[in-house]
């Protein structure tokens, strides 16, 4: 009799859960395009590594990115902090179009100058300098503790015209003492607020 039930059982499960279960939509629609007969009558699919050649080129570029994508994110959200809601407000345009594609540009260079086993351990500092300190952020290797550069916001005060940031970056490779432009933005004739503020 417990055969019996067992059966009966497992009948009820399968007739109570018709249609309970869909498969996921993703199934592949061109399956049956990828498959190939012979001459000699035997299905021939495509082999994985065929698949993997048109598939990996894409991942690779995406991963190869991502190091670069991530450390500049990273300093415009450090150059954002800096500024502080006080001067983004006035600034927040120009230091998107003008200062952040010249950053972008400068940070994809110095880590495609780089060793690449080094890239995936670059950081950006945390910690930019409040008041009226120029220090935004610098880049360094995370897993050496090495400065590779550092990047700086200064307030420039111009007779006649006001007060203007000065953006630039200072290398380990000349001492950090040549002041290497990134590019500036007005300001006004009064005096900007402190920085972060």
């Amino acid at each position: 009799m417990k055969p019996l039930m067992r059966r009966i059982f497992v009948v009820l499960i399968s007739v109570l859960t018709l249609g309970l279960y869909v498969p996921p939509a993703h199934v592949d629609t061109e399956a049956a395009e990828k498959k190939e007969i012979t001459d000699a009558g035997h299905l021939n699919e495509p082999s994985v590594a065929e698949d993997d050649q048109q598939i990996l080129p894409d991942v690779l570029t995406e991963d190869e990115e991502d190091p670069f994508r991530s450390i500049t994110e990273e300093a415009f959200a450090r150059t954002e902090a800096k500024m502080g809601p006080r001067i983004m407000d006035k600034v927040d345009d120009e230091l998107s179009e003008v200062i952040f594609p010249e950053m972008e540009n400068v940070m994809v260079d110095l880590l495609s100058n780089m060793d690449e086993a080094h890239v995936p351990y670059m950081k950006i500092t945390e910690d930019p300098a409040p008041g009226y300190g120029e220090r935004m952020f610098n880049l360094y290797n995370g897993h050496t503790g090495e400065e590779i550069a550092r990047f700086h916001v200064r307030r420039d005060k111009r007779p006649g015209e006001g007060y203007w940031f000065n953006f630039h970056y200072h290398l380990k490779e000349d001492g950090y003492v040549k002041h290497h432009e990134i590019g500036e933005i007005y300001w006004e004739k009064n005096t900007p607020p402190k920085w972060m503020s």
